[in-house]
């Protein structure tokens, strides 16, 4: 009989007490601003014996270099306060390199005679510069040791900032590119001379911009028959700035002031005893984990553990419901397992949610080493990381949850995104909105093909618009033997923007026109990626009638975000989950690339930033809508094409113009008629239907079949057959077969 009880061993992993990470963060930058400051002051004599001692082992040690460690200690300290992330053992071993390569680099100013008495008198580069340099000059020579210590510091910068070689010269580059733009050499907009508030942007932001609207002031174009001496002397001074893809004008640079930046941290509660509970109910049925490490993530906490041998994953996902009855949190999401890793995921709500700004997203590491401008920054995962996604890998995106949950913002997001990384003539958007409020900010905005569509009947005829382009493009990649729309473009006197097609009520269509929006969607989904037709489509309905078994199998990266059932989450990722997500912005996003739906909190965009940026699109210039894009077309989806029969009204004034200059192309209609890209295009598909121009041939110029001396002879021949069609009237079959070109 024992009076005493047995003690409970203490389990292996039960996390021992301890101060918070905040706490342990918070007090490394407060000892680092206190250890800068105290070196500061010691160099002035100014912190007593300590600092005396301190001063004089430093400048013995690495010299003049001293001098810059308060400085470097300081901003080692607000690089801290500010990305929450300490130093990484890979970083500490930057730092060494770039020490040994300064020091040494500083002492390189002495002989070899004075190396030794500078060094014990704390000049050049103290001891540690003389042991790293004069070993260095007896077996590479001075320049080869110089060259050698340069690379030292490169080195150690990359390593210390995680960095690219590129990414760094950018960065050294940009301050004087700056200092030259201030002095007007450069296009470039200063920052300080906007209105951040969404309101109109000051006269002075739009005098920058000035040298982008030139040919958008000058007189209407005079249709008028020209000499042929005019016209080559035009075609000499206009031809540079059009046709040929490097001397296009330059980007007009968007200020990331624009965008706001959010203050305010995630706070998971208790970690350490959250673990302790996990731990405990899963050791009361019977399941014993290893609990690993904890990830702290905007809306969730991500508790890791790994399960002992023998333990059935399934066995953890039936307890959700004891786990979130232990934490006294709800929902819980399980992960079994984490794609990659050998444990298990339990995500756990924050008590406090952060913001994600979509700035932060857009200066991220992920975002500036992107690969391609069709780059967008979806959000950031349970363990703070900023995901972006490349629409040309996509190549196509569902977006689809509950009303209110965030898919809008997240359209939002992407826009904003993708108008920071292109200009008005490599990325032009058809935006639909059939909620009319959504979206309508971006109307009269240079990146529009057509004003925002609210209707449906120009919606449909906006999709079949798109689907002929597709065609249109395919033919013309053809002929010039390229694979996608990239390649062509970096041979082509005529490139071709891409064009991203935004659905954000695709529920709404198919209540009204089912057959024909499903129709379009798959066939672009199908074959469009290649031209450089990309689709986001959006629904707040995610049932099988709206987001079909073909939309679903042409659509494979996706995002959920709150539904009300896991039969909901199920038709939109063929997986369960979405009904477990928190709301406003909390979403699961799945890609080709992912084995498993990633679970990441959206980018908030705010109807501020966004009247912002659109705000300061529309001052730098004017859009250029293409009239044809929502007109009805007279072939089906399924024969494809674009519409040929109902013409266009300024089809015989090019006709003539072509002619007359013995030119073809896009570029020399779109200056001469005034016109966008997509109907300069459609122009050219009539004449050669015609028998005017030959087809086209890659990049090179088309033929022009009919000369100037055919055109006058042919225009007195129509006037004779006029007059003979007077006396004599034709029978309806023959003025139904007429055709008007025949005589080309």
């Amino acid at each position: 009989m024992a009076r005493k009880k047995e003690e409970e061993p203490r389990p292996k992993n039960q996390a021992k007490p301890g101060l918070a990470p905040y706490t342990k963060h918070g007090l490394a930058v407060v000892f680092l601003f206190a250890l800068s400051l105290i070196l500061f002051l010691s160099f002035f004599g100014l912190a007593g014996v300590v600092g005396i001692f301190i001063k004089k082992y430093l400048l013995l040690s690495i010299g003049w270099p001293s001098y810059a460690i308060p400085v470097v200690l300081l901003l080692v300290g607000y690089v801290f306060l500010v990305t929450e992330q300490l130093f990484q053992p890979r970083q500490l071993l930057g730092l060494v390199l770039l020490l040994v390569g300064v020091t040494g680099l500083v002492h390189s100013g002495f002989a070899i005679e004075a190396g030794r008495a500078a060094a014990a008198a704390g000049r050049g580069g103290g001891y540690l510069g003389y042991i790293v340099l004069y070993p260095l000059i007896q077996a590479l020579g001075k320049w080869g040791s110089i060259v050698l210590l340069v690379a030292l510091v490169v080195g150690g910068i990359l390593i210390l900032f995680e960095t690219s070689l590129a990414e760094l010269a950018a960065k050294i580059v940009d301050p004087f590119r700056r200092i030259w733009s201030a002095f007007g050499k450069i296009h470039t907009i200063k920052p300080t001379q906007i209105n951040y508030n969404g309101k109109p942007l000051s006269s002075t932001a739009s005098q920058v911009n000035e040298p982008n609207l030139v040919g958008a002031e000058t007189k209407p174009f005079d249709r008028r028959p020209l000499a042929s001496s005019a016209l080559a002397e035009t075609d000499k001074v206009q031809l540079p700035l059009l046709e040929i893809k490097k001397t296009r004008a330059p980007k007009v640079e968007i200020p990331m002031e624009l965008l706001s930046v959010y203050d305010g941290e995630p706070t998971a509660g208790d970690i350490e005893a959250n673990q302790e509970k996990i731990q405990k109910t899963l050791q009361n049925f019977g399941i014993e984990v290893e609990m690993g490490s904890v990830n702290v993530g905007p809306t969730v906490t991500q508790y890791t553990l790994k399960p002992a041998e023998g333990v059935k994953l399934v066995s953890i996902t039936a307890l959700s419901n004891d786990l979130a009855l232990a934490l006294a949190a709800h929902p819980i999401r399980i992960e079994a397992p984490i794609p990659g890793q050998a444990l298990v995921g339990i995500e756990v709500p924050n008590k406090t949610v952060a913001t994600v700004a979509l700035r932060e997203m857009l200066t991220s590491t992920e975002f500036k080493s992107r690969r391609s401008n069709l780059t967008v920054a979806i959000g950031k995962d349970v363990a703070g990381r900023s995901v972006v996604a490349d629409i040309d890998r996509m190549p196509h995106l569902l977006i689809a949850g509950a009303t209110g949950t965030g898919k809008s913002v997240c359209i939002n997001g992407i826009i904003l995104s993708l108008l920071y990384t292109n200009s008005a003539d490599e990325l032009k958007f058809i935006i639909v909105d059939p909620k009319r409020v959504e979206l309508a900010s971006y109307n009269d905005m240079p990146y529009l093909l057509t004003p925002v569509i609210t209707d449906v009947p120009k919606t449909i005829n906006a999709l079949k618009w798109v689907v002929g382009e597709m065609d249109r493009r395919y033919q013309v990649l053809s002929a010039a033997g390229k694979r996608n729309l990239a390649a062509y473009n970096q041979t082509a006197t005529e490139t071709m923007p891409y064009i991203l097609v935004i659905i954000d009520e695709l529920a709404d269509l198919m209540a009204v026109a089912a057959n024909e929006v499903e129709a379009a969607i798959i066939r672009l989904a199908q074959m469009a990626r290649a031209v450089g037709i990309h689709l986001i489509v959006a629904t707040q309905r995610p049932s099988v009638d709206v987001i079909t078994g073909l939309i679903k199998a042409n659509i494979t990266s996706r995002i959920a975000f709150k539904v009300a059932s896991q039969t909901d989450s199920r038709t939109i990722l063929d997986n369960a989950g979405a009904e477990k997500l928190l709301g406003r912005g909390d979403c699961l996003f799945m890609s080709a690339e992912l084995s498993k739906p990633k679970r990441l909190q959206g980018a908030l965009v705010t109807d501020v930033e966004i009247e912002g940026v659109t705000n300061f699109l529309k001052q730098s210039s004017k859009p250029d809508y293409d009239v044809s894009v929502v007109e009805k077309a007279s072939r089906s989806l399924e024969g494809g094409g674009l519409a040929s029969s109902e013409g266009d009204d300024l089809l015989e004034e090019a006709q003539a113009l072509i002619v007359r200059s013995q030119k073809a192309s896009a570029s020399f209609l779109q200056r001469r008629l005034r016109v966008g890209y997509a109907r300069a295009a459609r122009l050219l598909d009539l004449l050669e239907e015609r028998g005017v121009i030959g087809p086209g041939d890659g990049a090179k110029p088309r033929e022009v079949l009919i000369r100037t001396s055919g055109l006058e002879f042919d225009n007195n021949q129509e006037e004779e057959g006029t007059a003979e069609a007077d006396q004599t009237i034709p029978t309806e079959n023959e003025t139904e077969n007429e055709e008007p070109d025949e005589r080309y």
